[in-house]
Protein backbone atom coordinates (compact mmCIF):
# COMPACT_ATOMS: atom_id res chain seq x y z
CA UNK A 1 0.00 0.00 0.00
CA UNK A 2 1.64 3.12 -1.42
CA UNK A 3 -0.13 6.50 -1.54
CA UNK A 4 -1.03 9.51 -3.83
CA UNK A 5 1.49 11.41 -2.26
CA UNK A 6 4.29 10.03 -4.23
CA UNK A 7 2.42 10.71 -7.56
CA UNK A 8 4.29 14.75 -7.43
CA UNK A 9 7.16 16.29 -5.38
CA UNK A 10 5.18 18.80 -2.94
CA UNK A 11 7.15 21.56 -0.67
CA UNK A 12 5.81 20.11 2.36
CA UNK A 13 6.86 16.71 2.07
CA UNK A 14 9.24 16.02 -0.47
CA UNK A 15 10.69 13.83 1.78
CA UNK A 16 7.86 11.00 2.67
CA UNK A 17 6.35 11.88 -0.74
CA UNK A 18 10.10 10.31 -2.28
CA UNK A 19 9.74 7.43 -0.13
CA UNK A 20 5.87 6.36 -1.21
CA UNK A 21 7.18 7.57 -4.99
CA UNK A 22 10.44 4.61 -4.06
CA UNK A 23 8.17 2.03 -2.77
CA UNK A 24 5.46 2.82 -5.33
CA UNK A 25 8.47 1.89 -8.22
CA UNK A 26 9.96 -0.78 -6.27
CA UNK A 27 6.38 -2.53 -6.56
CA UNK A 28 6.22 -2.13 -10.43
CA UNK A 29 9.28 -3.73 -10.48
CA UNK A 30 8.54 -6.70 -8.37
CA UNK A 31 4.80 -6.77 -10.48
CA UNK A 32 7.19 -6.68 -13.59
CA UNK A 33 10.11 -9.30 -12.22
CA UNK A 34 7.10 -11.98 -11.18
CA UNK A 35 4.99 -11.69 -14.17
CA UNK A 36 6.35 -14.71 -15.93
CA UNK A 37 5.43 -16.80 -12.51
CA UNK A 38 2.30 -15.64 -12.56
CA UNK A 39 2.36 -14.01 -9.37
CA UNK A 40 0.30 -10.65 -9.07
CA UNK A 41 1.37 -7.19 -7.04
CA UNK A 42 -1.22 -4.39 -6.29
CA UNK A 43 0.03 -1.20 -6.45
CA UNK A 44 -2.78 0.43 -3.76
CA UNK A 45 -2.66 4.40 -3.58
CA UNK A 46 -5.26 5.91 -1.45
CA UNK A 47 -5.99 9.73 -0.84
CA UNK A 48 -6.90 10.39 2.77
CA UNK A 49 -8.97 7.82 4.57
CA UNK A 50 -10.60 8.16 8.05
CA UNK A 51 -8.41 6.32 10.22
CA UNK A 52 -6.72 7.32 13.50
CA UNK A 53 -3.53 8.86 12.02
CA UNK A 54 -6.43 11.38 10.02
CA UNK A 55 -8.03 12.37 13.19
CA UNK A 56 -7.62 16.03 14.21
CA UNK A 57 -6.47 16.60 10.95
CA UNK A 58 -8.26 19.68 9.06
CA UNK A 59 -9.52 17.90 6.16
CA UNK A 60 -12.68 18.19 4.41
CA UNK A 61 -15.40 15.65 4.58
CA UNK A 62 -15.39 15.45 0.55
CA UNK A 63 -11.82 14.41 0.51
CA UNK A 64 -11.78 11.39 2.97
CA UNK A 65 -13.20 7.69 2.79
CA UNK A 66 -13.88 5.22 5.00
CA UNK A 67 -11.78 2.59 5.57
CA UNK A 68 -14.62 0.18 4.57
CA UNK A 69 -15.16 1.82 1.23
CA UNK A 70 -11.39 1.36 0.66
CA UNK A 71 -12.02 -2.30 1.53
CA UNK A 72 -14.77 -2.45 -1.08
CA UNK A 73 -12.19 -0.81 -3.35
CA UNK A 74 -9.43 -3.29 -2.98
CA UNK A 75 -11.56 -6.40 -3.01
CA UNK A 76 -13.22 -5.18 -6.12
CA UNK A 77 -9.82 -4.72 -7.53
CA UNK A 78 -8.17 -7.67 -6.94
CA UNK A 79 -11.02 -9.46 -8.98
CA UNK A 80 -10.20 -7.50 -11.92
CA UNK A 81 -6.69 -7.97 -11.67
CA UNK A 82 -5.45 -4.49 -11.93
CA UNK A 83 -2.28 -3.15 -11.40
CA UNK A 84 -2.57 -0.22 -9.66
CA UNK A 85 -5.74 0.89 -8.04
CA UNK A 86 -6.47 5.01 -6.87
CA UNK A 87 -9.17 5.19 -4.13
CA UNK A 88 -10.26 8.73 -3.27
CA UNK A 89 -14.10 10.02 -4.09
CA UNK A 90 -14.39 11.51 -7.50
CA UNK A 91 -13.49 15.03 -6.48
CA UNK A 92 -10.30 13.64 -4.74
CA UNK A 93 -9.48 12.11 -8.66
CA UNK A 94 -10.29 15.42 -10.07
CA UNK A 95 -8.19 17.39 -7.74
CA UNK A 96 -5.11 14.39 -8.34
CA UNK A 97 -5.49 15.25 -11.77
CA UNK A 98 -5.18 18.67 -12.09
CA UNK A 99 -2.01 18.44 -9.39
CA UNK A 100 -0.25 16.58 -11.64
CA UNK A 101 -1.01 18.39 -14.67
CA UNK A 102 0.27 22.01 -13.67
CA UNK A 103 3.67 22.27 -15.18
CA UNK A 104 6.45 22.72 -12.73
CA UNK A 105 7.74 26.05 -13.17
CA UNK A 106 4.40 26.90 -11.79
CA UNK A 107 3.98 24.26 -9.16
CA UNK A 108 6.66 24.65 -7.44
CA UNK A 109 5.60 28.33 -6.45
CA UNK A 110 2.04 26.92 -5.18
CA UNK A 111 2.65 26.42 -1.39
CA UNK A 112 1.63 22.66 -1.26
Amino acid sequence: MSWVVGDRGRQSNFIYGTAKAAFSTYLQGLRNSLYSLKIKVMTIKPGYVDTKMTKGMALPEWLTVSPHYCAKRILGARTRSTDMVYIFRASGGLIMLIIKLIAERIFKKLSL
